[in-house]
């Protein structure tokens, strides 16, 4: 997932030492694998950072961009068929489905997919989301959080105050959102034309670190 942190990254000098997961992030970003931080290691690590919100982007292999990695991995893996496993309804007509193990979500018509998959950060530890079947019941295009004091753009509420809407940083931040399930903009948009009222969505898994 290149971007411009990555185009940033690439000409400045990196300073940071190897990590406890560096040869695993060399892996993942296709480097030369040998536990021992260069000036290319190091900046591809900080590219990565940037891309994905992880702070400080320093070029560190640290827990937080491991799990981050192992997160983009599992979402790679899930392709163009993220319900091959079959533990997403499809028996309910048009249904978004969220796989908080992967931290996954898609909208699928029957068996067919209609969009995504696409990542999204679900709840931190304590404020975990809910798992189930559930119903989009009430949606606001420019929702305000009373309780947070944060817009919520595109909110699609499927259970108490839970719901899917779009967030000013990244999605793959940590440590997670207060139960909801955070999406890029772009996504956010498309799920508010795709869905209404009454559409199910089904909330399965267990989001890494909860």
């Amino acid at each position: 997932m290149a971007g411009g942190g990555t185009a940033q990254a690439a000409g400045s000098a990196c300073t940071a030492g190897a990590g406890p997961y560096q040869k695993q992030a060399e892996r993942f970003l296709r480097r030369p694998v040998d536990g021992r931080q260069s000036q290319g290691d190091c900046r591809a690590i900080r590219g990565f950072q940037l891309d994905h919100g992880i702070s400080p982007a320093a070029g560190y292999a640290g827990p937080v961009t491991w799990d981050v990695m192992q997160v983009v991995d599992r979402q790679r893996a899930a392709g163009s068929n993220p319900n091959a496993a079959g533990k997403c309804p499809t028996n309910k007509g048009r249904i978004a489905c969220v796989d908080l193990t992967r931290q996954l979500s898609w909208v699928q018509d029957g068996g067919k997919l209609k969009f995504g998959p696409v990542p999204i950060r679900s709840g931190r530890d304590g404020y975990e989301t809910r798992t189930g079947l559930k119903r989009i019941y009430w949606r606001s295009i420019d929702h305000w959080s009373t309780i947070y004091k944060v817009r919520m753009p595109y909110s699609q509420f499927f259970d108490g105050g839970q719901a899917f809407h779009s967030i000013d940083g990244s999605v793959w931040s940590a440590p997670g959102s207060h139960g909801c399930v955070n999406m890029r903009r772009a996504d956010a948009q498309a799920y508010w034309s795709l869905l209404k009222n009454g559409d199910d969505v089904y909330v399965y898994g267990r989001k890494p670190g909860t």
